[in-house]
């Protein structure tokens, strides 16, 4: 178990390079970040060869953006945790060479562009409300821009940051990427903690030992989730989302049951892991730049990327135990 993730504020500087132009090589060149106050939202090329790198470590950031926020804090601390690794708010030389030696490979790669990168059908706009959901054929991206984004676990910011004026659109065509799909899926986990208070999932191994960490959104004080130890009785690859009255979602309105069509933008994303509560799940989300930033309907919510990355760890059966008390949303 690592230690407590409460209060850990990190101060490390995005360093000259946040001022340098942020490109492929920036990135692959970029050295520990530098132990100096800095702003968390300033895009940084040494903050995302981190983030990519704690990504391949099955130590989740989240969506890679370049920027120090709480989820690649949460990341990097229980990375360090984990291996032993003193921490006190600074990237020290140990960690940075523990990290950079999890995996092998350049931060970005070069892609080209697939025809099923571009074909679609793209939606023109995702609505904002579940109900103008409903009568929509299916939930697909926006745009190939968000597609790839997510397939290399990417904001959409970042990707168009490093690859300027390209328009995403024309297959054949070569992009710089997070080197993010060579890492593979963790061990089978024996256990699957949920915290509450922290908003992360963990998964452990028989001797329990960490083996994944992702940051969650994970209910919310309106809509809290379970206590207690529940476990996985299914899992469903792009599910159809079932609408109940009796869930009184705010912003809904409908008084009869209605159902959204899968696509990587529904509701629950594009994957469900199922709980033994009903109506409860671990799913991913159609916004992975909010995970851990906003307030979910009583299920813990992952990245779509994290949330198929954790469901081919677990099986039917897997204990799912929830800790820590419900954080005020």
């Amino acid at each position: 178990m690592f230690r407590a993730l409460v209060s850990v504020l990190l101060v490390i500087s995005a360093g000259p390079a946040a001022a340098a132009q942020l490109d492929a090589a920036s990135i692959n060149d970029a050295a520990a970040p530098s132990a100096k106050p800095s702003r968390h939202d300033q895009t940084s090329a040494s903050i995302a060869r981190l983030e990519i790198l704690l990504d391949r470590a099955h130590f989740s950031p989240g969506e890679i953006d370049g920027k120090l926020g709480e989820n690649a804090q949460k990341a990097l601390v229980a990375f360090a945790d984990s291996n032993g690794l003193s921490f006190d708010k600074v990237v020290t030389t140990d960690l940075w060479n523990k990290l950079s030696a999890s995996s092998d490979g350049a931060a970005i790669v070069n892609y080209e562009i697939a025809e099923a990168d571009v074909k679609g059908p793209f939606l023109k706009k995702l609505p904002a409300k579940m109900e103008a959901m409903k009568s929509l054929p299916a939930l697909g991206y926006t745009s190939p821009r968000e597609a790839l984004a997510e397939k290399f676990h990417m904001s959409e910011a970042l990707l168009q940051a490093i690859n300027p004026g390209q328009k995403f659109d024309k297959a054949g065509e070569t992009i710089a990427v997070a080197n993010v799909l060579v890492s593979g899926n963790p061990a089978p986990a024996a256990r699957v903690e949920v915290d509450k208070t922290r908003q992360t999932v963990m998964t452990y191994d028989t001797a329990d030992k960490l083996l994944a960490f992702y940051p969650a959104t994970v209910g919310s004080t309106e809509k809290p989730t379970p206590s207690g130890t529940l476990k996985v009785t299914a899992i469903q690859k792009d599910p159809t989302y079932h609408y109940n009255p009796k869930y009184r979602f705010r912003g809904v309105k409908s008084k009869k049951p209605f159902t959204i069509r899968p696509g990587p933008n529904n509701p629950v994303g594009s994957i469900w892991i199922n709980l033994s509560a009903e109506g409860y799940g671990i799913h991913g989300t159609a916004n992975p730049g909010k995970v851990s930033k906003a307030a979910s309907h009583g299920c813990v919510r992952l990245t779509n990327w994290d949330a198929n990355t954790l469901a081919a760890s677990v099986k039917r059966g897997t204990p799912v135990s929830f800790v820590g008390s419900q954080r005020g949303t």
